[in-house]
């Protein structure tokens, strides 16, 4: 029994580290269909060794009557082993995913999975025909026990992603976590070798090495935040920051930098999501980000008899607090209950003033019906709008969540290299709200640029002119010059556009591509103690 219950606790290893590694790697290299093409081989690769390994192992020796005490030491090593692959990697990866990035975001995230899941993940999987040899020495049932041993295996899987997504990353930093794993794993040898039969010295050797290896992730906690780096200060943008908050939710790790003094007694604080800058905030807590100010203008240019609006999308809370200020009733939608801790405690955002929600915003736009006069969507996750949130069928919700004659804005991303990624989102965004008007500031040269899109299901309003009288000056002329007038959608805009659907999508690479464009911009000028979770 108890050979079981140490195979169900490195099971739940294996799916603990694949999800841990999604969220170490996300500030690095992204979230695109790339990237976890490369976790999820790296993952199936090292499993599929582990079982050969482990097998190979198993083999009895010619001429030997019984192996169960070498089976016996082989089983307590795979833990220990396990976990000096964990610890390796912890060494290794705060000082080489942000080079591995540079180089090349999809071969380097094949690399950096490698390095992160594959010598804990062969040796974890090592144990299941190990396990199932020794019990044919014991003579256990006719398959020897296999189906049960590889039942307890995957039950711990699934218990370990339940442990690790409700108890490990609500509560403490990535690089914590995968410690924990590595300390409980070097434990299971440590149990194996106190329980292991008289007579069994040899054994011992393991021990001794699951406890070395508990020794180092006891150190490395210790030292964590001097060894990483990971507290700053960071010198980006030409201002020294230093992290002053963050937070893990099921959703990525939220993390607040505050800047060196400016002048006497000014700051800025930044909204930082899995390596994105979400918004700047000065210590006023007014927004030095364009695109507020894009996104308020844009509400009240086309919504201008407006009294409710929908923001799909939190963030540091400056749009619906601005909105709110301006009198308008003000929902606010977004899926992670961190974002609105994280903005009310350091963003000035007023939760007395803005009815918030935390509901995923395809799920809350489906529910509603001619409820708003606008909604704002600035909808991002990791390097874009998630896709189930730009299809036909999303858009249409969203009509129907609107008023008659009702507008959405949105903030979107556009890579001017690649054009064909945002005429996908322009085709499937006029086939339910087909009166647009494009906005973009002056792109200044960059490739990739802030695009906004007001929409509505009839003609749009003449709009009104706006006035503001707070808009940082490096802002005030892209402002007023983009806010002068949309961009013609000439049929250059929708050349190759198809319609995604939930259904059916030919945009899935385009969208990829774009999005491995973005990070790479990213990553470049980033120091690597920034992007680490």
């Amino acid at each position: 029994m108890l050979l079981y219950a140490i195979l169900f606790v490195s099971g739940a290893s294996i799916l603990a580290l694949e999800l841990l590694a999604s969220r170490i790697m996300t500030p690095y290299f992204g979230v695109s269909l790339y990237i976890w093409t490369g976790i999820l081989s790296i993952t199936l690769l090292a499993l599929a060794l582990g079982y050969w390994a482990g097998g190979r192992l198993a083999a009895r020796p010619a001429g030997a009557k019984s192996h169960a005490a070498r089976l016996l030491r082989l089983y307590a090593w795979m833990p220990a082993i396990a976990a000096a692959g964990i610890v390796g990697a912890c060494l290794v990866y705060p000082h080489t995913f942000g080079a591995l990035a540079n180089w090349s975001l999809v071969a380097g995230a094949f690399a950096a999975a490698l390095i992160f899941l594959l010598v804990p993940l062969v040796a974890t999987s090592a144990m299941n025909p190990l396990l199932v040899a020794l019990l044919l020495e014991k003579h256990a049932g006719g398959d020897a026990g296999a189906g049960k041993v590889f039942f307890v295996s995957t039950l711990g899987s699934v218990a370990g992603v339940f442990a690790t997504a409700f108890v490990l990353i609500p509560y403490v930093s990535n690089y914590t976590a995968t410690l924990i794993v590595a300390g409980v794993l070097a434990a299971l040898t440590v149990v194996v070798v106190v329980a292991a039969p008289p007579g069994a010295a040899k054994v011992a050797g393991a021990g001794a090495a699951g406890i070395a290896a508990l020794l180092l992730c006891a150190g490395m906690l210790w030292q964590a935040d001097s060894y990483t780096g990971r507290q700053g200060p960071f010198s980006y943008g030409g201002v020294s920051w230093r992290l002053e908050a963050s937070e893990s939710s099921l959703f990525g790790t939220v993390k607040v930098l505050k800047s060196e003094e400016i002048e006497a007694g000014r700051f800025v604080r930044m909204y930082f999501h899995d390596g994105l800058t979400q918004n700047t905030v000065d210590s006023n807590n007014r927004s030095v980000s364009f695109y507020t100010y894009a996104l308020e203008g844009l509400a009240r240019m086309y919504g201008a008899d407006a009294k409710r609006t929908l923001v799909l999308g939190l963030g540091a809370g400056m749009v619906p607090m601005r909105l709110a200020e301006r009198g308008l009733k003000v929902d606010v939608v977004d899926i992670d209950p961190v974002a609105r801790r994280i903005a009310a405690a350091y963003f000035g955002f007023d939760t007395a003033r803005v009815a918030t929600h935390v509901a995923d915003a395809r799920t809350f736009v489906g529910q509603c019906r001619g409820a708003y006069d606008v909604a704002v969507v600035d909808l991002f996750h990791g390097d874009g709008t998630p896709e189930y949130l730009v299809t036909r069928e999303f858009f249409r919700d969203l009509a129907r969540c609107l008023t008659d004659g009702g507008v959405a804005v949105f903030n979107t991303f556009a890579d001017l290299e690649r054009p064909r990624a945002y005429a996908h989102l322009l085709a499937t965004l006029r086939s339910e709200l087909p009166h647009l008007a494009l906005y973009r500031p002056d792109a200044g040269g960059s490739v990739h640029v802030n695009s906004f899109i007001v929409a509505s299901a009839k003609p749009l309003r003449e709009p009104r002119r706006v006035t503001f009288d707070d808009v940082p000056a490096r802002h005030q002329t892209a402002l007023w010059n983009m806010l002068g007038g949309p961009i013609p959608l000439g049929s250059e805009l929708l050349e190759g556009g198809r319609v995604i659907t939930d259904a059916v999508s030919a945009a899935a690479h385009d969208f990829a591509d774009m999005q491995l464009a973005y990070r790479r911009t990213v990553v470049e000028g980033m120091p690597s103690g920034m992007l680490m979770n």
